[in-house]
């Protein structure tokens, strides 16, 4: 710029070219700085809410004494740090079933489990008359959820509830939580010294969201507070609670294993298409063991079930399977439940049919033949990459309709053919 250019005119180029030179990077926030930020969003954004919610002043203060986020729990988005990089579905999401369902672990279960039916027997009698829920189904899951109360669940609930809430990838859902857990608090039911939960947040031995907590948690042992931290019979009458609550038929099973004849299509399965259990009869299907169904179950809904399609045990199961899957919604979930429950019941033992070497195939490559089938009108159950229910019978009626022997399942050589 000549030097007898205005002085004005100068200056601005010289910022102009400052402007355009590359800035450092701004560090990231320490963790003392997002320590600063939690303590501020506790008494500014938190306690205002909890507030309006009813909890009082002395509780908020004595579940906040001392806490400090967690920085070891998973999910975590810290403000000013990098969000986390978006996982693509490639990962081989599905190996057989089968590892899931050990059998070590099962037997011990089982052995423990009918030690424990014994040593409660009248308390789970009162539960079986006051909810409906048989006592093998109410202590598979005590079992399955804290192996009957040994876990170890050393956590602040509020610590891992407060981290979360503030700064986890599903902070609404825990802010909910958390408050619950003030009132949880509040009510006077626990100390903030024995508040503990999971990782997740979960409470005690049933292994509750605080907010279930506020609905199921119940007192069977007379003693005025619900605990389901260390009173076996709050815990076990807790559960039972949750499962009448959410819809639990009294006086039937939660399911059989049985052997569906090749004839009889696999593409029939979910909750949707319950028939009486004298329809499925009338088909062939029959109970593995060679008993026949109980007679009280005939003129009863029931459901076809193939988890790993043809390639695995095959079930008919009862409403009482999907309320099992409201603890955890997971087919394998609730499969465990009832084996475990039926090993405790009746000393039985593994599922007999086998599960085959299925799952191999990549998430991705699923979602790919969700869409696929989706664009052709099928109702998939949305493109996840799950193979739930409605996938596993739009691939079995696909098959049948493109002149192949329906499976039920994902497998490979259909990638190419399914587009």
């Amino acid at each position: 710029m000549p030097k007898n250019a205005p002085r004005r005119l100068r200056l601005f180029a010289l910022a102009l070219a400052a402007a355009l030179l590359p800035l450092p990077a701004l560090a990231a926030p320490s963790k003392a700085d997002v320590e600063a930020q939690f303590e501020k969003w506790v008494q500014s954004d938190l306690w205002p809410e909890a507030k309006a919610n009813g909890i009082s002043e002395k509780t908020f203060k004595a579940a906040f004494s001392g806490i400090t986020l967690n920085w070891n729990l998973p999910d975590l988005v810290p403000p000013g740090f990098p969000p986390p990089k978006e996982q693509k579905q490639t990962q081989a999401e599905f190996s057989s079933p089968g590892p899931y369902f050990n059998e070590d672990r099962l037997k011990k279960l089982a052995a423990t489990g009918r030690g424990f039916a014994a040593q409660y027997g009248s308390t789970l009698k009162r539960i079986e008359k006051t909810y409906g829920v048989p006592g093998s189904i109410v202590l598979a899951i005590w079992g399955r959820e804290t192996g009957f109360g040994a876990a170890k669940i050393p956590n602040s609930a509020i610590e891992v509830l407060a981290t979360k809430a503030f700064m986890s990838t599903r902070k609404d859902m825990f802010r909910t939580e958390l408050v619950a857990a003030l009132h949880i608090l509040d009510g006077g039911d626990v100390t903030p010294a024995d508040f503990k939960g999971s990782w997740a947040g979960a409470l005690g031995q049933p292994q509750f969201m605080p907010t279930s907590y506020l609905k199921y948690a119940v007192d069977f042992d007379g003693d005025g507070h619900r605990n389901i931290w260390t009173s076996v019979p709050d815990t076990l009458a807790s559960i039972a609670n949750f499962l009448v609550k959410k819809g639990w038929q009294r006086e039937r099973d939660w399911g059989f294993e049985v052997s569906i004849p090749e004839a009889v299509s696999c593409a029939q399965e979910g909750p949707d298409l319950a028939k009486p259990l004298s329809h499925w009869a009338s088909l062939g299907i029959e109970r593995i063991s060679g008993k026949g169904f109980p007679l009280g179950e005939m003129k009863a809904d029931g459901m076809m079930l193939v988890p790993a399609g043809r390639d695995g045990p095959e079930f008919i199961v009862t409403p009482n399977f999907y309320i099992i899957k409201e603890y955890n919604n997971s087919d394998l979930y609730a499969l465990y439940i009832g084996n475990l429950a039926d090993r405790i019941a009746a000393n039985g033992g593994a599922f007999e049919g086998r599960w085959g070497d299925v799952g191999k195939m990549l998430r991705s490559d699923v979602a790919g033949m969700q869409k696929a089938l989706e664009r052709q009108g099928y109702d998939v159950g949305g493109s996840d990459g799950l193979p739930g229910y409605k996938t596993r019978r739009s691939i079995g009626q696909w098959q049948a309709k493109n002149g192949m022997k329906p499976t039920c399942f994902p497998e490979a050589t259909m990638k190419g053919k399914l587009q």
